[in-house]
């Protein structure tokens, strides 16, 4: 399917979609093709249901993850093919609604201690301190930080936006001595390996996999917990949801609101109704100790 590969990596960099999401699309696109041997272009809506089935009873994958599938294989047959109709009827997974991991502030601290780099410290600690994704992280150039403001500039995040989050004097103390002392060149705050492209994410990844083991953390701690934690704690310190939003760069309030249900603050200002009862009334007898 090169031809066809190529005429639909066309079509998502027109419709200006990222990198990562267009290098994800077509692995998809390829898996269902190798899957039936066939281009994707000669079968049908009964083959696309077939596949997905494959991938959730067989191979088990994510409900993620076949949403990925999902939308790649609706940009092939919408865009690419002009076939709507055969993904006219392809559902979309119901994700299961399950809380985000968080660290604690001690959590939090006792992973940037387990990290010697002045380099890696200041990315994990930008991302945490600011709420960004890795993306966003990798990405900074120096014209980002505006320490005047105590702000930063994040340039064409997730749905290709800008927006500006919050620079703390700490991130900023890191950012200058890693600044000062680092040798670096090209453009970006944290270049790569080729001083003109920003710093790979996977290296991120890797260094922060070492970090969590070396840190001792229990939790399945990944990048993205770090911004799952900042929300979660400027929650917790009486942030107003809409600001947090904001600063998240979140469309839809909806899921700003799914980290209302991970704080501890909110949930000590509930009180039990049996406390309630006990405090209006003598105590029932069934529950005295013996």
């Amino acid at each position: 399917m090169g031809r066809l590969q190529d005429q639909m990596k066309t079509d998502l960099l027109l419709k200006r979609y990222s990198p990562h999401t267009t290098r994800a699309y077509l692995r998809c696109i390829r898996d269902f093709a190798k899957h039936f041997m066939r281009s994707p272009a000669e079968m049908g809506e009964t083959e696309v249901r077939q596949f997905l089935l494959h991938l959730t009873q067989e191979r088990k994958i994510s409900s993620g993850l076949q949403t990925t599938y999902v939308s790649a294989l609706k940009f092939l047959y919408r865009i690419t093919l002009r076939q709507p109709g055969v993904v006219e009827h392809l559902p979309y997974p119901k994700r299961p609604k399950t809380f985000p991991v968080v660290l604690t502030m001690q959590e939090v601290l006792t992973l940037f201690a387990a990290i010697q780099s002045p380099k890696y410290k200041a990315i994990l600690a930008t991302a945490y301190g600011a709420g960004l994704r890795i993306s966003e992280v990798c990405a900074l150039k120096p014209m980002d930080i505006d320490s005047q403001r105590m702000l930063i500039h994040v340039r064409l995040g997730k749905g290709s936006k800008d927006r500006y989050v919050l620079l703390g004097e700490t991130v900023l103390a890191l950012l200058r001595d890693y600044y000062k002392n680092a040798r670096r060149k090209g453009v970006y705050l944290f270049p790569g390996y080729k001083p003109q492209s920003p710093l790979c994410p996977a290296a991120v990844r890797k260094v922060m996999k070492k970090a969590v083991r070396k840190a001792g953390l229990s939790k399945k701690t990944t990048f993205h917990t770090l911004r799952h934690s900042f929300a979660t704690h400027l929650l917790e310190s009486g942030y107003d949801i809409r600001v947090i939003q904001a600063l998240l760069g979140h469309a839809s309030i909806q899921t700003t609101q799914r980290y209302t249900h991970v704080t501890d603050r909110l949930l000590s200002l509930a009180r039990s109704p049996l406390d309630l009862i006990q405090k209006q009334q003598p105590p029932l007898p069934d529950l005295q100790p013996k």
